[in-house]
């Protein structure tokens, strides 16, 4: 984007429009990212007093605006982890306008969000795993139960790769590798990474590409296809596995990326390389893998309270 496309004479609407256009095209990032950090800038601009089609001098809002914003959402109950969110959306505004001059600071730098603590993600352990996968079709309809083998792959996959919802909506029948059993996904921010699967992701990969062929569209290149032949959404994904988990037998409120944490989870516990599964989840950050170094000392503290003559309770 060159700097010239950026008039000083422009609406707030004008500037928010090109910091929108620049994070989807430039910097690639999702379309659920830029909603989000749409979202954010729009509860500032309510809070700040200011209307999108007014004309405008940016560093009219102060240090003491985006405090005042940042207090009010932490009384109404926004985690601290959600207020670093808010304040990074924030920042990355006000370095898009001091870049092409239409700021000459950025009133969100300095400012802290609040501490909560951290909440360690949720697993399933591996019995419950199994019985997740384990395939059984008693209580489906018929048209579930055509469907269920595709359900079951994509939750071996899922499970298999540690993917997120968005990576495994997203793949494509070219992004299988079948003689070296790797898929190539693309993650956030476009990145792409490949990784392995196993023999039982294979084999439900296998019966799933038989019923495929059946219900595809022409020319529609999704791995996981709907029952009209077209990709299937984040939220039928979302659904299925939910009834997935309920039909398997599991009392437990089961979503997309518990599977991804307790990829992460079992392969850390087996292998202790934190770097290996950093690449695997396609984390930039090594801190953010490190949160599975919690869980796995919680599955070594409670071995070690049932094993130990002196640490058992009464």
């Amino acid at each position: 984007m060159e700097a010239a496309a950026i008039k000083h004479d422009g609406t707030l609407k004008d500037d928010l429009q090109r910091f929108y256009n620049y994070l989807q095209f430039e910097r690639c990032y999702s379309s659920h990212t830029v909603d989000a950090c749409r979202r954010d800038i729009k509860y500032f601009i309510k809070n700040c007093d200011l209307q999108e089609s007014q004309y405008m001098q940016w560093d009219e809002i102060k240090q003491a605006d985006v405090r005042r914003c940042v207090a009010t959402l932490h009384r109404q109950g926004l985690s601290g982890k959600s207020l670093q969110r808010w304040l990074s959306s924030i920042r990355g505004l006000y370095k898009f306008l001091c870049r092409f001059d239409r700021a000459s600071n950025n009133p969100a730098v300095g400012i802290p969000a609040p501490k909560s603590a951290k909440r360690l993600p949720k697993t399933l352990n591996v019995d419950e795993i199994n019985q997740l996968l384990t395939v059984r079709n008693n209580g489906l309809q018929a048209e579930d139960n055509k469907l269920s083998v595709r359900d079951n792959a994509m939750m071996e996959l899922m499970y298999a790769c540690g993917l997120r919802l968005s990576e495994l909506s997203g793949l494509n029948i070219p992004d299988i590798d079948w003689q070296q059993q790797i898929i190539q996904v693309t993650g956030k921010g476009q990145k792409q990474r490949r990784l392995p699967f196993g023999s039982k992701a294979r084999e439900a990969l296998d019966n799933w590409l038989k019923q495929r062929a059946v219900l595809v569209k022409e020319n529609e290149a999704a791995l996981f296809i709907n029952n009209r032949g077209s990709r299937l959404s984040n939220s039928s994904i979302q659904k299925r596995l939910k009834k997935m988990a309920m039909v398997q037998g599991l009392d437990i409120n089961i979503y997309p990326h518990m599977l991804r944490h307790s990829f992460a989870s079992h392969i850390l516990e087996s292998s202790k390389d934190l770097r290996a599964v950093q690449e695997l989840l396609g984390h930039a950050n090594l801190s953010t893998t490190q949160i599975y170094t919690h869980l796995d000392f919680q599955h070594l503290a409670g071995v070690y309270d049932d094993a130990h003559p002196r640490a058992r309770k009464k």
